[in-house]
């Protein structure tokens, strides 16, 4: 990955190399912190902005209320913290934004409330998060024999470190299956999300995404949504089985860093036309407006930082 030069940690800007934590560091241990990502874009104007900032932070401190993390900075001060951290950075063409909130070193054992909490702000140049390619042609997807952990199980609204074990052998299954991504059904066996981004399909016109039941609240999944019901599109919330997936129109996932990546191929299925859709493409050149401050419905989003 693309160095930066600082990382904003606990107020301070730490030089990259030097951004350490203890090996007793209580969230090393027992999986409890939470995550963000952010995006930020160059805009139509040359400038450089992050997109919908203020919704990433506030999820970012809804998933440590859940996990029971009381974080020692206000939303203000790690919006300001973001846009002040990518300006040091020079980050000015555009970067990835990952906020961490963890337990730090002081206590062990999992009864956490003596913890300190500690955050640290990382941002660098990343580009397209399942390939440039599969932004164009659509990537091949397996639906995998991991099930999303339940609610009951877990905090499945919080985008909560401990989660992504879960993502990560579901990926890492698929992969080495020779698929790029896996697509994760709930405990009742309909489809919940991917690894690490929303999945909609089209049918007959219709854009159809799973409910959030069984999945993060995702920033960009109601962005896609609001996008296509300006564009008149009918979108509808409802399960999703397996098999209905399989004989799809169309297919693709959503994310902050997956954006909007077309979905040609699902367990040896051929998606549609076997690349990206009609509707797809215009989504995501929705998308990619928006976030470049070419939509000016959506300018309102954009925290510019030069």
């Amino acid at each position: 990955m693309d160095k930066s030069k600082y990382i904003w940690m606990d107020g301070a800007y730490t030089p990259w190399d030097d951004a350490k934590v203890h090996v007793l560091t209580h969230t090393l241990h027992y999986g409890n912190g939470a995550i963000e990502g952010t995006k930020a874009y160059k805009t139509v104007d040359g400038r450089c902005a992050i997109f919908k900032l203020n919704e990433h932070t506030q999820r970012l401190l809804n998933s440590s209320k859940m996990t029971l993390m009381n974080v020692p900075f206000s939303l203000e001060e790690l919006n300001k913290a973001q846009v002040e951290l990518l300006q040091k950075n020079e980050l000015f063409d555009g970067a990835y934004i990952r906020p961490l909130v963890y337990l730090g070193y002081g206590v062990m054992g999992l009864y956490h409330k003596d913890c300190p909490v500690n955050v640290s702000i990382s941002a660098w140049k990343w580009g397209a998060y399942l390939g440039e390619e599969g932004l164009k042609k659509g990537v091949r997807v397996k639906i995998s024999s991991f099930t999303r952990t339940p609610n009951t199980s877990g905090m499945g609204k919080a985008k909560a470190v401990a989660n992504y074990l879960n993502s990560q052998m579901a990926k890492y299954e698929a992969v080495e299956a020779g698929y790029d991504e896996a697509l994760l059904r709930d405990d009742q066996g309909y489809i919940a999300e991917a690894s690490g981004a929303c999945f909609f399909i089209v049918r007959d016109g219709v854009l159809i995404s799973p409910p959030n039941d069984a999945s993060l609240e995702s920033i960009t999944q109601a962005t896609v949504i609001d996008l296509a019901k300006d564009m008149g599109i009918e979108v509808v919330r409802r399960r999703v089985t397996r098999d209905e997936v399989y004989i799809a129109d169309e297919a693709f996932f959503t994310g902050t860093a997956a954006e909007v990546t077309p979905i040609r191929e699902v367990d040896a299925r051929v998606i549609g036309c076997g690349s990206r859709g009609p509707i797809t493409e215009k989504l995501q050149s929705a998308y990619f407006d928006a976030v470049a401050g070419k939509n000016p419905k959506y300018t309102k989003y954009l925290t510019y930082i030069n």
